[in-house]
């Protein structure tokens, strides 16, 4: 069976990628050219500013990807474009140059999920790894349990009902004056920190999350008292999410009866959540919890991921056309 090139797409946020993989597990290149540098002085992503600097950037990234990885046009399959979920400009920009590089070079165009490509760092990661799995999805702007039936076969078993967990992080770091990007920061702030502050939990029949009411009540706890330790409460934020996601994650394995649990998205790279979910496995007594989390550099948004995504929509059959447009609250 000969090779498959698929040259993926990323700029669905802040950053503008483009990888080139080959049998949807190799990375011959995986160039990201972030804009966090450019966020950071407004507190978040500017839309705005984002889809521009997408502009500037992406013809640039391409050709850095195709030089490191050794290859030409002639040689990729396919283009894996992410379109959608995300910011809809930030979208049209790669999805707009990925339809016109299709036509160009007269290759298939195979649009990706972004939330696809996020469990597909997981393939990269680990070569071994095959569906059925669960999958803890976690990010900026989803925070859902997921089933992986197949490579293109998904049920959401959970998902959240108001923010995402990404989302929370980042407005807890806004109220403790982290700045952004939140997550990171206020994961090392924890590390200086006890989580012995009692913060809320919502709970739900079913497997759905809701991280509201615990971002509130940091905020309350912090207008109230602005001389509480801050180390304190983001360690007590991040061990409460964290147990918030360890008993779903529970619940979904006792339903479905599958032990092997992938982690994905930004959060992923939590360091005290990969800590907490690996002691899960540990204290298994039966042994038969396996946990896999993908290399912290494929935990945020790349190209390599959504590659990897391509080519298994694209050895499944899928083809799109020209007109395909960007979805931003494109579902699983």
């Amino acid at each position: 069976m000969r090779d498959i090139y698929t040259l993926g797409i990323e700029s669905s946020c802040d950053e503008t990628s483009v990888a080139i993989v080959k049998n949807g597990r190799e990375i011959l290149s995986n160039i990201i050219d972030t804009q966090i540098p450019i966020h950071e002085k407004y507190g978040g992503v500017v839309p705005e500013i984002a889809s521009r600097n997408h502009i500037e950037a992406i013809s640039r990234v391409t050709k850095k990807a195709l030089e490191e990885a050794n290859i030409s046009f002639e040689q990729i399959d396919a283009i894996t474009p992410t379109y959608g979920p995300g910011l809809v400009g930030a979208l049209l920009v790669g999805l707009s140059y990925a339809k016109a590089l299709s036509f160009a070079i007269n290759k298939p165009l195979v649009g990706v999920n972004h939330i696809q490509g996020h469990i597909a760092a997981n393939y990269i990661t680990y070569k071994e790894l095959e569906p059925p799995f669960l999958c803890m999805m976690m990010s900026g702007g989803n925070t859902q349990i997921i089933q992986v039936k197949d490579y293109t076969e998904f049920e959401v078993l959970g998902k959240t009902r108001d923010d995402a967990i990404g989302e929370a992080f980042d407005k807890v770091a806004r109220v403790v004056g982290l700045g952004y990007p939140g997550g990171p920061k206020v994961d090392k702030l924890a590390q200086e920190g006890e989580p012995i502050i009692n913060l809320p939990k919502t709970h739900f029949e079913n497997m759905d999350f809701s991280f509201s009411g615990i971002k509130t009540a940091v905020i309350n706890l912090h207008h109230k008292n602005p001389e509480i330790n801050k180390a304190n409460l983001c360690a007590s934020f991040e061990k409460t999410v964290t147990e918030i996601l360890l008993e779903n994650v529970n619940r979904a394995i006792k339903q479905t009866g599958i032990k092997t649990i992938a982690l994905a998205g930004g959060v992923s790279a939590n360091s005290y959540i990969r800590k907490a979910f690996l002691t899960l496995q540990q204290d298994d007594k039966e042994k038969k919890i396996k946990i896999y989390m993908p290399d912290l550099k494929l935990c945020t948004d790349n190209a390599a991921m959504i590659a990897s995504a391509g080519y298994y929509n694209y050895i499944q059959g899928k083809r799109d056309e020209l007109h395909l447009n960007a979805i931003p609250n494109l579902k699983l």
